[in-house]
């Protein structure tokens, strides 16, 4: 069996098996190497510019396990500091979100402005005529940039660009972005957080993985066969369409799939109501206007679960998710999502957006608490060091790339192949 680092990761093409090593979902050791060695080297998601309306608006948060402040300084530029005071350390901003003329830290009363300046120290001609206020600023993230309204961070300073990082990842934002006839988007008021007791891996893994879907989520099918959609499978088929899983470069994947679940773009379904056919008829009509049929078909009616390397996913189907998580330990991993939407949206197509990102992606929703169930499962057979220590990831192996299905693995072994390279470096 050849392998790729070490143990964890085997793949043999000749016998198209694909096994990965179930320590890696509960080693802390391994967990402090993905620090290093991927959250450290990545682009990792801060935030979207949405958040920040207005000079001054800020938002704080743990960004590969470093704390960030992401704001919009008073000129309108859009930052991600340290949150952390150049004297001694301390966190500067305690507020999760607001808008302000300064940071205060607490400890010293040192302040400094919205783009990181220092502005006032108390008693500062005890430190001398030599005290350097620039050197005292705020850090700036070494490399801060933006795709389609996206912003992530870098902390190394090497890192390639960002627009060539996403690779085929940017065509798929695209899609997602092209929802709005303004070509912009924004993140709905209202953030859910949730903690998962299992390694952040398997969620990556879960959140492109159509194959568990008939499995896992029987209420959710039964709820919908029961409001009229038709869930019927044709014969040699996991799911009620055909899609795809595609490698899109850089350890980001996807599948995409034709439409059977509805979307509130375009794409109406019993659940939506009678009333909605004519509000989601305009909806598409706009978009065939304004992108021509083809793209029009691609944007209203595919459904696209997009992972970018390492942590970051945008659900694309029955509403838009923005889902990003976090390691907390080898054995938890803490979650942050939002609702995504286009800035047009009327109140009733909200409202429709909404109902079908609570109801399916939600927290309390019909699917992610299927979801939970399962990592966390999984998680604690991991923990119990079982003998039979090799998931196997092999499904599809035997297919040639383009023939991989969105209920094959292929895809996500696109995710492990990158995650081998980087922690192997």
């Amino acid at each position: 069996m050849a392998a790729i680092n070490g143990a964890f990761v085997a793949e043999n093409r000749a016998d198209n098996t694909f096994l990965v090593n179930r320590e890696v979902f509960a080693s802390e050791h391994l967990l402090q190497r993905e620090w290093d060695r991927i959250f450290r080297t990545c682009w990792i998601y801060v935030g979207h510019a949405s958040e920040l309306r207005q000079p001054g608006d800020f938002r704080t948060r743990q960004v590969a396990g470093r704390p960030i402040i992401f704001c919009r300084d008073q000129d309108g530029q859009i930052r991600a500091m340290l949150n952390v005071c150049s004297h001694r350390g301390a966190t500067v901003c305690r507020e999760r979100e607001g808008n302000t003329r300064g940071f205060y830290c607490m400890y010293h009363g040192w302040t400094f402005k919205p783009d990181g300046r220092l502005h006032a120290v108390p008693g500062i001609e005890d430190y001398g005529p030599r005290f350097d206020r620039e050197a005292h600023a705020l850090k700036q993230v070494p490399r801060f940039e933006s795709y389609r309204d996206f912003w992530f961070l870098n902390f190394n300073p090497d890192a390639p660009a960002l627009v060539d990082y996403l690779a085929g990842a940017k065509d798929y934002i695209d899609l997602v972005v092209e929802q709005s006839p303004s070509g912009q988007m924004e993140i709905i008021s209202g953030t859910q957080e949730y903690d998962i007791k299992a390694n952040w891996k398997l969620l990556v893994e879960n959140s492109v993985d159509d194959y568990h879907i008939i499995a896992t989520h029987t209420t959710w099918i039964q709820y919908m066969i029961n409001s009229g959609v038709n869930m019927k499978r044709p014969k040699g088929q996991l799911l009620p369409s055909k899609g795809k899983g595609v490698d899109l470069g850089n350890g980001h994947l996807t599948i995409d799939n034709p439409n059977y679940r509805g979307r509130p773009v375009a794409s109406w379904i019993s659940v939506y109501g009678e009333d909605a056919k004519e509000d989601i008829a305009r909806i598409r009509a706009e978009l065939v206007q304004r992108l021509g049929e083809a793209r029009a078909e691609r944007v209203a009616n595919t459904n696209r679960n997009l992972a970018i390397f390492p942590n970051l996913v945008i659900n694309d189907g029955s509403s838009v998710t923005v889902r990003n998580f976090t390691p907390v330990s080898a054995g938890r991993m803490k979650v942050t999502a939002w609702a995504l939407g286009t800035v047009e949206e009327t109140k009733e197509q909200r409202a429709r957006r909404l109902h079908a990102f609570l109801t399916f992606y939600g927290p309390g929703g019909f699917a992610t608490p299927d979801d939970i169930a399962a990592l966390e499962s999984a998680q604690q057979s991991y923990a119990a060091h079982q003998d039979t220590h090799w998931n196997d990831l092999s499904r599809g192996m035997h297919k040639p790339a383009d023939e991989q299905l969105d209920t094959d693995e292929g895809h996500i072994r696109c995710f492990w192949r990158r995650w081998s390279q980087l922690m192997e470096a």
